[in-house]
């Protein structure tokens, strides 16, 4: 029924009306809750209030009906808190930072923190910084958001939507029932494995490159200065990081035993996990014990116990014995990004009150299992009588490719007693910095063997196998720098005999001559050897081809020569300073 005198239209548009403004008419308060002391105030986040005239009547339904329970705390939610058990910078919500820490922040890096946008309503957490107060504070304001958007959820009616259904799992009081309502029970191996226990799972976690390593109870501490020379304990060791650093410690001599970070055991005690979140621990072992004396000698201890810092009274001054000054870290990974071993070794001194504040020294190295270290052929420039490295580029924009034998990556004909280069095949001699070197050897030519096989056979005697396209212009250059290795030039040269006019001739590469060109490079006081150029010219020369019967024997020979190419070294001063220096203008007044 509806009152009389009313068309059926605007009927329609009352209820709708009615139902809109119910929706829109409680907009929930806000509360702000203040860290350090701020005061909470109220906020209000959404559309106008609602203007629906006194006496409207609500629609029905519009208020029955479960609130979405919200699965996510906002309040508790830092999406920028990355680092353990240390203030992230400019991160508002981090609850790791302090007054101290707000002082430093420029702005809030995350200000809203919301919780499921498909609401209709939903929490908001509004962060900021307070620089008026001294110290700076940090705002917090815990807001209570309305969607603008009209398809949004605003009553739950379906309660089992808002989780997974947990199944039954069958036993046997309702094995039968369950085989009665289906139709048919079968285990397989998903199943099996839901069933079994989060241990018997092998994890397949492992540790990334510049990820912290976690231990038994926090995170590998590993000191370091952040914005002043002072020790940073709280900084983690990062897997595949090598470091070395050096920061100083404010100690105060009397309480030296009682500083945690002089003592061995701060840095030997902690566990490293193999892998993150994993139950195998990995201990760190001391290898070695230094002991420094007040007059800087060194002794080695022969046991490697864990020794603590003690006070010693010297008469009018105070000593404290066993005081840490140098840590090294040695750790041992897999490919697979698991930590096997842990090594450590200390260096230990007298601490007198004149060398108080301490300055410490720390570093870590990590080492492949299962890997050898490769040798250098200097570092940076090269040594004399160390091979030169080598190698080729397979095609373009590719690293160096090299064999793991230096010995091997440059190398020239080699010469023994026999002087028979067909015995010789394969038998080579490395290219060794600085040495000028010359091999040869001597090739019986028949007229059984045809010109062009004779040919190709002592081309392969004078480059060998894989003959390089790059050399390397340091002795630790590295081979994915490839526009810093330096191309090898190829250069062929033909000579015609006299002879080989009047009759057939055969064109024989004879020689191989190398020549490497460095010099020089850096300090006047420490010079580097550096390739700077390398020629390979192969010189062929024509000879009679042998009759039937008739043998020749020709000479095959390869030559390297070094050539320092160093320019004049020279002293270089700083200039002198410019004076710009200006008199005033009345200076010489009153004689000008």
């Amino acid at each position: 029924m509806r009152p009389r005198g009313l068309p059926p239209l605007l009927v329609v548009l009352l209820s709708c009306w009615a139902s809109v403004s119910a929706q829109t008419e409680a907009t929930p308060a806000v509360t702000t809750e203040g860290l350090n002391s701020t005061e909470a105030t109220l906020a209000t986040f959404g559309p106008f209030p609602s203007t629906r005239p006194p006496g409207t009547p609500r629609a029905p339904g519009s208020s029955s009906g479960p609130r979405p329970t919200p699965v996510t705390d906002v309040a508790a939610l830092c999406v920028c808190d990355l680092s353990p058990a240390q203030c992230d910078v400019n991160c508002c919500c981090d609850p790791d930072c302090s007054s101290v820490d707000f002082s430093v922040f420029s702005a809030c890096s995350v200000p809203v923190v919301t919780g499921d946008s498909q609401f209709c309503s939903q929490k908001a957490v509004i962060y900021s910084l307070n620089f008026t107060a001294n110290p700076p504070q940090r705002v917090f304001k815990l807001v209570e958001q309305i969607s603008p958007s009209i398809f949004c959820i605003h009553i739950t009616n379906y309660k089992p939507a808002l989780s997974f259904i947990n199944p039954e799992v069958p036993d046997e009081n309702n094995f039968d029932t369950l085989m009665k309502t289906s139709d048919g029970f079968t285990l397989n191996a998903e199943s099996d494995i839901s069933f079994t226990t989060k241990l018997d799972i092998p994890t397949t976690a492992k540790y990334k490159y510049g990820v912290p390593l976690q231990t038994s109870d926090s995170f590998l501490r590993f000191p370091s200065s952040l914005t002043s020379s002072l020790c940073t304990d709280n900084n983690p060791a990062a897997f595949l990081v090598n470091q070395a650093v050096r920061c100083t410690r404010k100690i105060n001599l009397e309480q030296c035993e009682e500083i945690e970070a002089l003592s061995m055991a701060f840095y030997s005690s902690p566990e490293i996990l193999r892998a993150p979140d994993s139950r195998t621990k990995v201990p760190i072992t001391v290898q070695s014990v230094l002991i420094q004396s007040l007059n800087k000698t060194l002794t080695r201890r022969e046991d490697t116990d864990v020794l603590q810092p003690a006070l010693v009274n010297a008469g009018h001054f105070h000593l404290c014995m066993n005081v840490v000054l140098e840590v090294k870290y040695s750790l041992t990974y897999t490919d697979r990004g698991e930590v096997t071993k842990a090594d450590l070794s200390f260096l230990l001194g007298t601490v007198s009150s004149v060398v108080v504040p301490l300055q410490q020294k720390f570093e870590i190295h990590f080492l492949q299992e299962n890997t050898k270290p490769v040798p250098l052929s200097g570092n940076p420039g090269y040594v004399v009588g160390l091979p030169l490295a080598a190698g080729f580029q397979p095609h373009k924009g590719s690293g160096i490719i090299q064999t793991t034998n230096r010995y091997r990556q440059f190398t020239i004909l080699h010469s023994t007693a026999e002087q028979d280069c067909l015995a010789l095949e394969g038998v080579r001699t490395p290219v060794l910095f600085g040495y000028t070197m010359q091999s040869g050897c001597k090739l019986r030519l028949t007229g059984a063997l045809p010109c062009r096989l004779v040919a190709q056979k002592v081309k392969n005697l004078l480059w060998g196998q894989g003959f390089p396209d790059y050399v390397a212009p340091f002795g630790n250059s590295q081979a994915q720098d490839v526009l810093d290795w330096v191309p090898i030039h190829f250069i062929t040269q033909s000579f015609n005999r006299k002879h080989s006019v009047l009759q057939d001739s055969c064109q024989l590469p004879g020689a191989l001559v190398i020549e490497v060109k460095w010099t020089k490079y850096g300090s006047l006081l420490n010079p580097q050897a550096k390739i700077v150029n390398v020629t390979a010219n192969l010189i062929s020369s024509s000879f009679p081809e042998a009759s039937s019967g008739n043998e020749r024997t020709i000479l095959i020979s390869t030559a390297v020569t070094f050539v320092d190419v160093s320019a004049p070294a020279e002293a270089g001063f700083r200039a002198p300073p410019a004076i710009n220096a200006r008199l005033p203008f009345n200076f010489f007044f009153p004689f000008v």
